[in-house]
């Protein structure tokens, strides 16, 4: 079918497109004439553009035919000016309806424009929230009490010593008991904890003692690790470190308390001679490649400096300019790490993502990988990266970040692909009242058994263990959704990208 060309009236503006984290400066031309679009319309003809047509010139330039989507033929030719989408958002959600799997069902549930927190979150490791996250829960009379899943040591709720398994009994003195999706109660916890700029949380503790915190959104420095520890199981050392995002280990030139955790980390662990290593990702939506590839180095044999890490798949377009404009392809281990390691053991779930499930495919075709707890997310795919800026009256004024999937990952062994979820070798239940080392934590005790006995042990099921653990918290299905950033930021492919744009 004929594509049909899109017209737009001559715009007062220049618009530029620079990559998150990057400055770029550049003059608006004088002179012109037409009408000028308003913001929002600004903003919906640019992300269409950058995505589907050409990323040169912040989306303006109509003479290249280089499209940044990933999955760019499958979306037909639209007007993003069109009355039908009054907004952004609501064009992007359009334009990632069309790409399909094989079975006919839309496999981009990813693709998001942002205002700016996520490249603070992932790039700077800067926070501006109350640090927590939540879930409902079962207990063992089957009532639903509300959770906490973790908190982040830096965070206003860590600051307070708030732990992974309390529960909250209220907030701001009204009730959270569970009353459904789109609840009074379920709205007021979604608010208190992403939304509200304050509240009082009324917490229950394991020793059934109560305490009162007040927590205020506040930007504070992310630490990762919300959990690391050795342990000994028979004649073995064990080295356990639960992970929550991967924060970039740079920023500035300069590194991040990520990279000074995970050294922090891993020093202990060769300082102790672990022989497995047990990396827990079970709430980690993902975040930056420079991570991932540093995390999948110190987890790595000594034996693969050199070695292919993964590689990148673009689209066709990209694909044919990738060499001049400075694309990259393969992605080597510099050097391997210093363990020497008999197992590496993942805990996932339904959470890890993206960067998490990078880090596995990284290692799968060196090392003997086991992934205990659930299937994953599926997403092996990721995002350049892109700032939509316009310049007015030679003013640049930022309107939004962009994150449409630009790439897919494959590992040395061209594996990759998985959409549906990477399965587990063994599956375990998430007991969240459990805080973290409980060595009776499901995952663990698992793990634990197969390092001792070489078998992960007989599967007990989920109602003989809650009659024998009346202390047992099994999360429901998913009702306080987190605003996390759920995917994976090549810096490696957007610095390249930068320089493209301004070699052109």
């Amino acid at each position: 079918m004929k594509k049909k060309a899109l017209s737009l009236p001559m715009l007062l503006l220049v618009a530029t497109i620079s990559l998150i984290g990057v400055s770029c400066k550049k003059s608006a031309p004088g002179g012109g004439s037409g009408n000028q679009l308003s913001d929002s319309d600004s903003l919906k003809y640019l992300m269409y553009r950058i995505m589907q047509k050409s990323y040169i010139d912040g989306g303006r330039d109509t003479h290249e035919d280089l499209p940044t989507y990933y999955w760019y033929k499958q979306v037909p030719e639209t007007d993003p000016l069109s009355r039908a989408f009054p907004d952004a958002p609501t064009l992007l959600n359009y334009l990632k309806g069309f790409p399909k799997d094989a079975n006919g069902r839309a496999i981009d549930k990813h693709s998001f424009l942002d205002d700016g927190t996520t490249n603070s979150e992932i790039q700077q490791g800067v926070a501006g929230d109350k640090g927590l996250e939540v879930t409902y829960a079962y207990d063992s009379n089957r009532d639903i009490i509300l959770v906490v899943l973790y908190a982040d040591k830096n965070s206003p709720a860590g600051q307070q010593g708030v732990q992974r398994g309390w529960t909250i009994t209220a907030i701001n003195g009204q009730s959270v008991a569970y009353d459904g999706s789109n609840g009074t109660n379920v709205s007021r916890v979604i608010n208190a904890i992403f939304y509200d700029g304050s509240a009082t949380f009324t917490f229950k503790k394991p020793d059934g003692t109560t305490m009162n915190a007040t927590l205020a959104n506040t930007q504070y420095q992310i630490n990762p690790v919300l959990f690391d520890s050795v342990f000994t199981v028979g004649s073995r050392k064990v080295g356990y470190v639960v992970f929550y995002t991967f924060s970039n280990i740079t920023s500035g030139g300069n590194n991040t308390l990520t990279k000074q955790e995970l050294d922090r980390v891993f020093g202990n662990f060769q300082n102790q001679n672990i022989s497995d290593v047990i990396v827990d990702l079970r709430y980690n939506r993902g975040g930056s490649t420079n991570t991932a590839e540093y995390l999948s180095t110190l987890l790595a044999p000594s034996s693969v400096a050199g070695k292919e890490m993964y590689h990148y798949k673009y689209n066709d377009k990209l694909t044919a300019i990738a060499s001049q404009a400075g694309l990259p392809d393969v992605v080597r281990f510099q050097t391997g790490g210093n363990l020497n390691l008999q197992n590496v053991f993942f805990v996932v779930n339904s959470n890890s993502a993206s960067a998490s499930e990078l880090v596995i495919n990284n290692l799968k075709p060196y090392t003997n990988v086991q992934i205990v707890g659930d299937t994953t997310y599926g997403k092996p795919v990721g995002f350049f990266g892109l700032t939509i800026s316009i310049f007015k009256n030679r003013t640049e004024k930022f309107l939004a970040d962009l994150y449409a999937i630009n790439f897919e990952t494959m590992n040395s062994s061209n594996q990759g692909g998985y959409y549906n979820g990477m399965a587990p070798d063994k599956v375990a239940q998430d007991f969240v009242g459990y805080n973290w080392g409980n060595p009776d934590d499901d995952n663990l005790h698992k793990i634990f058994s197969y390092i001792a006995t070489g078998s992960y042990g007989r599967t007990i099921p989920l109602a003989d263990r809650l009659r024998e653990d009346p202390s047992l918290k099994v999360p429901v299905q998913k009702e306080v959704h987190s605003l996390r950033f759920n995917g994976m930021v090549s810096e490696r492919v957007s610095e390249a990208m930068q320089r493209e744009m301004r070699r052109r």
